[in-house]
């Protein structure tokens, strides 16, 4: 009988853990059950239930303004019930999140030992499972970019087939917008015919297909072209079927919806872009300064409701800075992480209601692959300790948001 695989087993496992954390909830904030209604229904707009629903009145409807990739996930469900739990739609993705990670570090030939901490640390130690566990369109969101960036990272370091690639890339984006800036480095990387994963002593052979020497340069260089191609052929009708989204919501080929949400926003300003330098000394204090507060009272020490820096809620994201080599890949995946961290860090708000920094979940993925890399010959025992501390402040965080927050 065949073994199941053990990413399987990896993503069932935080499919559970994450169910039980949830308290098998269904969000009330279910903006992308209402987006696969209208769509379903053969419109853009939804029939908005009341100010809960955060949707932008634009021409007498209202309008989803975020990716809509989850919407077109929960299709099948919302047709086929005429409802769905969003949350439950968080969970599943958690667990996919985890499985691509836990396979991505077998092919990186990361030891099952250590892929379990850094697996546990992307679950726990960042703001994953608490967006999952609550499901909020807003968080959902992040959950899918996660689940599937980690797919597109497996299949650049796997089979390399670039048209797959492409179709990751593009539902990560399409969960979240910032992630389409990844998009000139996995075409970078597909081009490049020697990005190879080169095993430790300690470790068994990574499981792509590709390896040193296994092929002669210009054989490399077709597969790569050949990659590329597929890359961009699969990118046209994805583009062309946004262009056609927003012009049946915007009547325009682009996007405008988060700068008129901008403009009509409280916090926002009537005119120009929600991007601006001046909102950067923010961000930077949101990320890596802001800190739960004592209250005297219990329980003691609170997460601030705008978040917690990264500075104390994962440090051990501080191990993607000891990936070495292969520098074929070390370079790219900081690339990468800079580029989807970028918008994040000029944006006018940080994520408003949260725990911990739930942005940074755009460019985590990126720094979790590196975690790895520098992994694979040992994970030292004090990043074992900032990962134990890092999974305990996530669990907690939860436990906050479940016992004060959001009770049901």
């Amino acid at each position: 009988m065949q073994r199941v695989p053990r990413s399987v087993v990896a993503g069932i496992a935080a499919f559970g853990v994450t169910l039980l954390v949830s308290r098998f909830r269904a969000t009330p904030y279910d903006n992308y059950v209402l987006l696969a209604q209208a769509l379903l229904a053969g419109h853009t707009w939804i029939t908005w239930p009341g100010r809960y629903i955060d949707a932008l009145l634009y021409h007498g409807h209202y309008y989803v303004i975020e990716a809509p990739l989850p919407a077109v996930l929960l299709l099948p469900f919302v047709a086929i019930f005429g409802g769905a739990n969003q949350t439950l739609l968080a969970v599943a993705l958690a667990g996919v999140a985890i499985g691509a990670a836990w396979e991505l570090g077998e092919r990186f030939g990361v030891s099952p030992e250590a892929n379990v901490w850094i697996c546990g640390f992307l679950l726990a130690g960042t703001d994953l499972l608490w967006c999952a566990m609550l499901g909020d369109v807003w968080f959902v969101a992040h959950v899918s970019a996660v689940a599937f960036t980690m797919l597109a990272l497996v299949e650049l370091v796997g089979k390399r087939r670039g048209w797959l690639v492409a179709l990751w890339a593009a539902c990560a984006f399409e969960s979240r917008f910032s992630m389409v800036l990844a998009l000139p480095v996995y075409l970078y990387m597909l081009m490049r015919g020697d990005i190879l994963v080169i095993p430790s002593r300690s470790t068994a052979p990574p499981r792509g297909v590709l390896a040193t020497g296994s092929t002669p340069r210009e054989a490399h260089l077709s597969i790569a072209r050949r990659a590329a191609i597929d890359f961009i052929a699969m990118l046209v009708p994805i583009a062309v079927l946004w262009v056609l989204y927003n012009e049946a919501r915007w009547g325009t080929w682009s996007d405008v919806g988060y700068t008129m949400w901008y403009h009509q926003d409280q916090v926002g300003m009537p005119t120009g872009s929600p991007f601006r330098l001046a909102y950067l000394p923010s961000q930077l204090y949101s990320f890596f300064v802001q800190t739960p507060v004592w209250i005297g009272v219990y329980p003691w020490l609170v997460p601030t409701y705008s978040g917690v820096a990264l500075t104390f809620t994962s440090p051990a994201l501080v191990l993607a800075f000891l990936a070495k080599r292969p520098m074929s890949l070390v370079w790219p995946l900081w690339i990468a992480a800079f580029l989807t961290a970028g918008p994040n860090f000029l944006y006018y708000v940080n994520g408003f209601a949260q725990f911990g920094m739930r942005h940074a979940l755009d460019f985590e993925p990126f720094l979790i692959a590196l975690v790895m890399l520098a992994a694979r010959e040992r994970l030292p025992r004090w990043g074992m300790a900032l990962i134990a501390y890092s999974m305990l402040v996530g669990f907690w965080g939860c436990w906050y948001w479940n016992t004060f927050v959001r009770q049901q």
